[in-house]
């Protein structure tokens, strides 16, 4: 399999798209609302054109990464800009083979060339840890409302990146979705079937609810 990873162009973004959307279908809630995120992101000043790639296979795009510019607001009193990572998407099919954590690792080296100092998300730590990211708590990073949360990760880009740099991570105002506007642009695909309960779903539930005040 040979996989090769690229910028993604404008003649990329609707399979992109759809391949963000095949790979978080019903993961981590009923239907997905990501693949809108990553529609709408592309035009946000936040987003960083640099560090958005695909993984092809075969003229097939398989797996997707975009990064988007965030901030610890830190308890120094000052903004230290890093990044956000995500979505980060593989389908279905081609998952499990590595392509994530070559997007992820991409993704890293590219902005450690470019002068970003870390890169955070939200996420399973079954996976990002494996992938080189931490707990943000052992940085003393916390979420925008100031809470300690197993879903929070960092990865810093160097040695010392994020020393004495304490305080809470701050994602660009794309992240709040217009649900409506998700449910008006999912409609362009075709149709898929919405479940709850899956076990998936139940796993983020449970990381997401595994929050602790600072303190």
């Amino acid at each position: 399999m040979e996989i090769k990873l690229r910028p993604e162009t404008p003649a990329d973004y609707r399979e992109a798209e759809n391949v963000t959307r095949e790979a978080f279908w019903n993961h981590y809630s009923p239907g997905c609302n990501e693949h809108y995120l990553l529609h709408v992101m592309r035009g946000s000043p936040a987003f960083v054109p640099e560090l958005d790639f695909v993984a092809e296979l075969d003229g097939r795009i398989v797996g997707h990464v975009a990064c988007t510019r965030a901030f610890v607001e830190g308890d120094d009193g000052r903004r230290h800009e890093v990044l956000c990572l995500g979505p980060v998407s593989v389908l279905p099919e081609f998952q499990r083979r590595g392509i994530g954590g070559r997007l992820i690792e991409c993704t890293r080296e590219t902005a450690r060339d470019m002068g970003f100092r870390a890169v955070l998300l939200y996420g399973d730590p079954d996976y990002y840890l494996y992938q080189g990211f931490v707990p943000a708590e052992l940085l003393g990073i916390r979420t925008a409302d100031n809470m300690y949360a197993m879903a929070l990760h960092v990865c810093e880009l160097y040695d010392g990146a994020l020393s004495g740099v304490a305080g809470r991570f701050v994602e660009d105002a794309i992240f709040d979705i217009d649900e409506a506007a998700a449910g008006v642009f999912d409609r362009e695909f075709p149709p898929k079937e919405k479940v709850a309960g899956v076990g998936a779903q139940k796993r983020f539930e449970e990381i997401a609810a595994a929050r602790k005040p600072v303190g």
